[in-house]
């Protein structure tokens, strides 16, 4: 059985004060049926990694550079995540594909280097709306998978979250036969290429809240989710943490 993972991704949010969000989440769910992951900015994962406490959170980082060290001014090496307290990083997001033109094998160049630092890299990829209505969409998808895949992913190293580029942030989700659609497209690209496909777990990310969390989780080969906005605030993550559990 895989073990389900709600995961969030505040991005370029987060203030030391914000870290009282945290305390109200671990009192929400001080023994959760699943597994709890914020990717926090990198200023904060240090600081999240203390506030959790005792509570099983895990704390990840949104992206991390191949090298593990060197003349890089203002990039982050997995290991100074793994350093300051993170377990998980993202990688490939398509925001970072789209603002600063990341290639598959930028991510998959990153995502090995998660993985030799101790990290599990949290893969992203996904379509973009005009892509979509070309047709492309599970061919993109898939492509980006293969692409961006390291050498020696693993079950236990390697999260993937299918983010529809057109439904982050917008309000716009996916209908839940799309959502099967993609999820079971790769599943089956997964077979072709790793041993262990059966336990990877693919997320699915893209205006998920707690109003709609319970019907995308529903969905078969949906082994949790990867939350922007909604991961912000107790208030708004609490309920998708409980609809996963309860899924």
């Amino acid at each position: 059985m895989r073990r389900k993972l709600a995961a969030g991704n505040w991005k370029m949010n987060g203030l030391v004060d914000d870290l009282a969000q945290i305390k109200a989440l671990t009192d929400a769910h001080p023994a959760p049926d699943v597994d709890m992951l914020i990717c926090a900015p990198a200023t904060l994962i240090a600081q999240m990694a203390w506030a959790r406490g005792p509570h099983p959170m895990q704390i990840g980082g949104q992206d991390c550079h191949a090298a593990r060290s060197g003349a890089h001014t203002g990039d982050i090496s997995a290991p100074m995540l793994r350093d300051a307290g993170a377990s998980h990083v993202i990688v490939g997001h398509s925001e970072r594909r789209a603002d600063h033109g990341e290639t598959d094998a930028d991510v998959a160049a990153k995502a090995t280097a998660a993985n030799a630092s101790g990290l599990i890299a949290v893969i992203c990829i996904g379509e973009t709306l005009a892509q979509r209505e070309a047709g492309e969409a599970l061919a993109v998808v898939t492509g980006q998978l293969r692409g961006s895949l390291p050498e020696g992913a693993t079950a236990a190293n390697t999260v993937v979250a299918y983010e529809p580029v057109w439904a982050i942030g917008t309000g716009k989700v996916p209908t839940t036969d799309q959502i099967a659609e993609i999820h079971g497209a790769l599943r089956h690209a997964l077979r072709d290429v790793m041993r262990e496909a059966e336990a990877v777990r693919l997320l699915y990310g893209g205006s998920v809240k707690g109003a709609n969390a319970a019907e995308i989780f529903a969905v078969a080969d949906v082994d949790g989710a990867l939350v922007g906005g909604a991961s912000l605030t107790a208030e708004d993550f609490s309920p998708i943490v409980t609809a996963l559990e309860n899924a």
